[in-house]
């Protein structure tokens, strides 16, 4: 299998979030307080039981054109670590069925490669995707309600 990083939402995202109390597209952020399975897409862990959450409205980097959509995630409402490992599925992956979709350079959708799996399961079907030599990127999304976990990319073995 390809090497591979998953991407967290950017530091300056969660940031700004929480300096203006607004998402990507202007609302309001939610703030609630964690059951224990809300995934923060910046360290890619799920939050503890009453940590508190922002929950918004994410411009995802890609895909562009025609599959964009914006997404719902949750941010920690305090800072905490981007995750920054090389060849780790994160845990907000493995706790759910999730949705593997890979698309090419031209920003579209690679469906023979697109797999609903549950997380814990997600090995060979991420390493499919991510071998492929026509996929520029993986996004894994939640399978039921469709939210971006992480975004999942082929990197060298020099990295």
């Amino acid at each position: 299998m390809s090497h591979f990083r998953c991407l967290p939402v950017p530091t300056e995202t969660g940031d700004r979030w929480r300096a203006t109390g607004v998402d990507d597209f202007g609302n309001i952020l939610v703030r609630m307080p964690s059951d224990g399975g809300a995934p923060c897409r910046h360290c890619l862990r799920k939050a503890a039981v009453g940590e508190e959450m922002l929950l918004g409205s994410y411009r995802m980097p890609g895909p562009t054109g025609i599959y964009w959509t914006p997404s719902p995630i949750f941010l920690h409402a305090e800072p905490c670590t981007a995750h920054d490992q090389i060849d780790h599925v994160p845990e907000t992956v493995r706790g759910s069925l999730v949705s593997v979709r890979a698309y090419n350079e031209d920003q579209m959708c690679l469906y023979d490669l697109g797999q609903a799996v549950d997380g814990a399961n997600v090995d060979p079907f991420l390493a499919r995707a991510i071998s492929d030599p026509r996929t520029a990127f993986v996004n894994i999304h939640t399978a039921k309600p469709g939210c971006l976990l992480c975004r999942v990319v082929a990197i060298n073995s020099g990295a």
